[in-house]
C-alpha cells in the first residue's frame, strides 16, 4: 500500500513493455508462451520444474523455440527479490511491471499451445478474442476483488499450476468458437466498428456474447486468477527479501543501471515471434488497394495502437 499504490500509474503504463521488446530485444518473444503440446502427452507434468534440468534434457535452443515462459516468468520473480534487497524503487517498479505481464500470459490458455491463433484449426484470430475482444466488452461486469496477497512457499510450483489451469481451458475456448461457427451465418460472425479513424472487421457482439456465455465466465476466473497471482508474487518477492521497508524510496532519485533483457542471443531471434492481431481478423485485411497493388497501411495501423494502447496486436 506505501509503495505499489502511490505508483499505480507507472505499473499501468508499463506492464505492457514486455510486448513491446518482443520486436527489439532478441530472447523476449519466447517469454510469453510455452507449447505444451510439443512435448506430447501430459507435458505440463513431465517438464522438468527447474530450467536447468529442462536444459539438460531438451537443449536450450529446442525450449526456446517452443517458449519457456515457466521458467523466465520465476527469473524475474527472483530478480524482483534482489531489487527489493536492494531497495532499487526504479527496478522493483520495473521487474514488478514485467512480472505482472508474465504472470497474465501463463493464464491466458493460448499461450500454451502451438495452435495459438487457431491457425491450424481454421479459427484465425482466436487469440485476440478471447483475450482483448471478450473483456473490452465483458469486463465492466467481472469482479476483481479476489482478497488479500498471501505468501507463496513454492513460488515456481505456483506459476507450473496456473499453466496447468489455463492449458487444460484450451478445448472449451476452440471448441466452442468451432459449434458457434457452425450456428451463425459469416454476416453474423463479424461486424465493422470504428476504432481511432479506421473501420476495422471485429467478431460481432451477438457472436461475442453467445461465446462469453458458452465459455461460463470463463475469461473472468483466469483474470482474477491473475490478479491474485500478481499479488502474491510480489508480496512474497518482498518477504523472501527480509520485508524491507519502502515507505521512504523515491523512484525519481535513484538511478538504475542498463540491464540487458537477456544474455542468450539466438541465431534467429525474430523467426519465432508470435503475432496474434486483436482485431484484423485475416491477413489480407492488412492491405489496402490502390491502382491494383497492395499496399501495406503501417502509419495508419501505428497510429491505431498508440491511440488506443490496450488493443495493441501482440501480448
Amino acid at each position: 500500500m506505501v509503495f505499489f499504490k502511490p505508483h499505480l500509474g507507472y505499473l499501468s503504463d508499463k506492464a505492457v513493455n514486455p510486448d513491446r521488446r518482443r520486436y527489439a530485444v532478441k530472447g523476449e518473444a519466447e517469454k510469453h508462451y510455452i507449447d505444451l503440446d510439443i512435448y506430447g502427452d501430459s507435458a505440463v507434468y513431465k517438464l522438468p520444474r527447474f530450467w536447468s534440468e529442462a536444459k539438460a534434457l531438451h537443449g536450450e535452443d529446442s525450449l526456446r523455440k517452443h517458449g519457456i515462459s515457466p521458467w523466465s516468468t520465476y527469473q524475474t520473480f527472483q530478480n524482483l527479490i534482489y531489487a527489493f534487497e536492494r531497495k532499487d524503487a526504479q527496478a522493483i517498479l520495473r521487474l514488478a511491471a514485467d512480472l505482472g505481464h508474465y504472470l497474465g500470459d501463463i493464464n491466458v490458455p493460448l499461450h500454451s499451445t502451438k495452435n495459438y491463433n487457431g491457425q491450424f484449426s481454421g479459427q484465425y484470430g482466436i487469440h485476440g478474442f478471447w483475450e482483448s475482444r471478450l473483456p473490452e466488452l465483458y469486463a465492466s461486469e467481472y469482479d476483481f476483488f479476489v482478497g488479500k496477497a498471501n505468501y507463496l512457499d513454492f513460488p515456481q510450483n505456483e506459476i507450473w499450476k496456473a499453466i496447468e489451469t489455463a492449458h487444460y481451458a484450451l478445448d472449451s475456448v476452440f471448441g466452442f468458437e468451432e459449434s458457434l461457427t457452425r450456428a451463425f451465418p459469416e454476416d453474423k460472425k463479424y461486424s465493422y466498428e470504428d476504432r481511432g479513424g479506421i473501420t476495422t472487421r471485429v467478431y460481432s457482439r451477438e457472436f461475442s456474447n453467445a461465446y462469453h456465455q458458452k465459455l461460463g465466465g470463463q475469461v473472468e476466473r483466469q483474470m482474477r486468477n491473475t490478479i491474485k497471482l500478481i499479488a502474491d508474487f510480489w508480496y512474497s518477492a518482498w518477504i523472501l527479501a527480509g520485508q524491507p521497508a519502502l515507505e521512504n524510496l523515491d523512484p525519481d532519485r535513484i538511478q538504475v543501471p542498463n540491464e540487458k533483457d537477456s544474455i542468450y542471443i539466438p541465431n534467429d531471434s525474430l523467426q519465432h515471434i508470435r503475432e496474434h492481431r486483436t482485431y484484423f481478423i485475416f491477413p489480407e485485411s492488412l492491405f489496402w488497394r490502390n491502382s491494383g497493388k497492395p499496399l501495406y497501411f503501417l502509419q495508419a495501423f501505428r497510429k491505431y495502437c498508440e491511440r488506443r494502447p490496450r488493443f495493441l496486436p501482440v501480448g
